[in-house]
C-alpha cells in the first residue's frame, strides 16, 4: 500500500448559498416528479414502485426530512431482502443512515454486511465504509478497519483498469487520511508502520474485526435473517 501525501488530495471548495439553494431546488423538483411517477404505477408494478419509493426517500434524505424518508427505504429494503437484490438492498440502508434517525446506526451496520457479504458495485461498498469512518472517533481503530476493508474491495471487484485505478486511488485517499488522523502519518515509513501493527494488510484478521464493528453497530436490530442469508451463499 502507498502513502497519499497531501499534495495529492483533490481541493474540496466551499458550498455558497446560492448553490445550496440551487441543489435544495433541484432535488425538490426531482422528488416531485417521482412522486407523479410513483403514483401513476398500477399496484402490479411492485418492483419499479420500490425503486422510485427509494430513490424518493433519497432525495427526502438529503433535504433533512428523514422522517418522511424512513419509511419509504424501509418498506422498499424488505422488498429488496426478499427478492436478493442485494445492492438496492445495502443502497436502501445507506438511505436510511442519511435519514438521521434513531435506527440509523444499525442501518448502516446491515448495509456494510450486506455490501461486504455480496459482490455488488464496489462503489456502493465503499460509500458505506466512508459513512462508517466518517461516524468513528478519530483515535479508534475501526476507521482503520474500513479504510482497509474498502481497499481491499477495491483490488478485488474493481472491473476493467479505469475502475480499478480510480478506486485504488480513492481507497488509498482514504487510509492515508485515516493514518493522519489516528496517528498523525505522515511518512511512507509511518504509514508502512502503522498498516503493519495494526494488521491491515491481513484480511483475514480485519475482516473479522469489521465484522465485530457491523455487531456493535447494529446490536440485536436485525431487521433481516443474516445466519440464513450466511447459509444460503454458494462454498468458495
Amino acid at each position: 500500500m502507498d502513502f497519499l501525501d497531501p499534495g495529492q488530495q483533490p481541493d474540496v471548495m466551499p458550498v455558497s448559498p446560492a448553490e445550496e439553494a440551487a441543489e435544495k431546488a433541484r432535488l425538490e423538483g426531482e422528488l416531485a416528479e417521482l412522486r407523479e411517477q410513483h403514483a401513476a404505477l398500477p399496484p402490479s408494478e411492485a418492483a419499479r414502485r420500490h425503486e422510485l419509493a427509494l430513490e424518493m426517500a433519497r432525495n427526502l434524505a438529503l433535504l433533512e426530512r428523514g422522517g418522511e424518508a424512513w419509511p419509504l427505504a424501509r418498506e422498499a429494503l424488505d422488498h429488496f431482502i426478499e427478492t436478493e437484490q442485494w445492492q438496492p438492498a445495502a443502497e436502501a440502508c445507506e438511505v436510511l443512515y442519511l435519514a438521521d434517525q434513531p435506527g440509523s446506526l444499525a442501518a448502516l451496520g446491515q448495509g456494510i454486511w450486506l455490501a461486504v457479504t455480496y459482490p455488488i458495485d464496489p462503489e456502493v461498498t465503499i460509500t458505506l465504509l466512508q459513512h462508517l469512518i466518517d461516524d468513528t472517533p478519530p483515535d479508534a481503530d475501526g476507521a482503520a478497519v474500513a479504510a482497509a476493508t474498502a481497499a481491499f474491495v477495491a483490488d478485488l471487484r474493481a472491473t476493467g483498469p479505469r475502475q480499478r485505478e480510480d478506486l485504488r486511488f480513492f481507497t488509498q485517499q482514504m487510509l492515508g487520511n485515516v493514518a493522519r488522523r489516528h496517528s498523525e502519518v505522515e511518512s511512507q515509513q509511518q504509514f508502512d508502520y502503522w498498516i503493519e501493527k495494526l494488521e491491515l494488510d491481513q484480511p483475514e484478521k480485519f475482516l473479522v474485526r469489521l465484522r465485530n464493528i457491523v455487531d456493535v453497530l447494529v446490536q440485536d436490530d436485525w431487521w433481516f435473517d443474516r445466519e440464513a442469508l450466511q447459509a444460503r451463499l454458494p462454498e468458495e
